[in-house]
């Protein structure tokens, strides 16, 4: 018995949701497929699924037997995939799929580096405010979440992030320095529509204590710009306009650059998660591999003038 094929054709039954969907994904015959798993399970002692007309089920010893296995072949394929990728450059298309705000300010500002050390990889970067329900489709996604993923996908979380009270300088030596939250109220608010619970007041900017505690307050700021392009606000915040709730991840290199002045910083308006949904049904290419670690690494500072964003679209979390 091929332990190993066996192995992948028992997690591909359990993926696929049956036996001939398992077939037809692995090219091998349903008769093929069943012989397999019987003598997986002839080998092991043990039931690892339950058969209906209808549908299959995990036994207990398949559900134990099938989270060991999915760690068995991840790093079998870790492994090939690294010995490949040291003995030639990556090549191919990678195919991925983001929200607006991610692809303009996390991907396009990093294209022109990855280029330099993988010329071998053409990026494929489809965007979509909402793509959560195609990732399927995908190499690799990258998604704004407050709450978490709940999808059939892999999710790797890239990097937490937190909204952060953010004005321009310009407009902090016209409008002064808000040392407490109260002191918004004399500000200029630049809001996302999703800013607010649903009956509170439009006007009503929500902050929690950074530290964890459950520390929050409530302020009622006039509304000088609202839209749900985070690249609007983005523009509108470095210009003066006003004050906007944005992402550490993607204005941090800003407020370094001293193109943004960072308010407030025991106090934040949210907490999210950047992932990169991955497909659950495909090995993971090397080339996909690497363009995460990359991702991953420190981004460069900007200038200190940021450039024009790119594209006036978005995603709900705006950042």
């Amino acid at each position: 018995m091929d332990r190993l094929l066996s192995m992948r054709v028992f997690q591909r039954v359990i993926d696929d949701g049956g036996f001939a969907a398992a077939a037809r994904s692995l090219e091998l015959s349903p008769a093929a497929v069943t012989r397999l798993i019987g003598d997986l399970e002839s080998h092991l002692g043990a039931r690892l699924v339950q058969r209906t007309t209808r549908k299959i089920s995990l036994t207990d010893a398949g559900q134990r037997y099938l989270e060991s296995v999915r760690g068995i072949l991840r790093e079998i394929d870790d492994a090939e995939a690294a010995a490949v990728a040291s003995t030639r450059e990556l090549q191919g298309t990678l195919h991925i799929l983001s929200t607006p705000v991610l692809a303009t300010h996390l991907l396009a500002p990093r294209i022109a580096r990855w280029r330099e050390m993988h010329p071998g990889v053409t990026l494929d970067i489809v965007v979509d405010p909402f793509p959560q329900h195609r990732v399927e489709a995908f190499d690799v996604s990258f998604l704004l979440l407050e709450d978490g993923i709940d999808l059939n996908v892999v999710a790797r979380p890239l990097a937490h992030t937190d909204l952060i009270v953010c004005a321009s300088p310009r407009y902090v030596k016209r409008a002064g320095t808000p040392l407490r939250p109260e002191d918004l109220a004399n500000h200029q608010y630049l809001k996302f529509p999703w800013q607010q619970s649903t009956g509170h007041s439009a006007r009503r900017f929500r902050l929690q204590s950074r530290d964890g505690s459950e520390a929050t307050v409530e302020i009622d700021m006039p509304v000088a710009v609202q839209s749900a392009s985070f690249d609007v606000l983005y523009r509108a915040t470095l210009e003066g306009a006003g004050v906007a709730a944005l992402s550490t991840a993607l204005v941090a290199p800003h407020i370094e650059s001293g193109a943004l002045v960072h308010l407030l910083p025991d106090w934040i308006f949210g907490r999210f998660t950047i992932y990169a949904a991955l497909p659950s049904r495909k090995l993971l290419p090397a080339r996909t591999r690497a363009f995460l670690d990359f991702l991953s690494a420190p981004a460069p500072a900007p200038a200190r003038r940021a450039p024009a964003p790119s594209t006036p679209n978005s995603n709900r979390t705006g950042g």
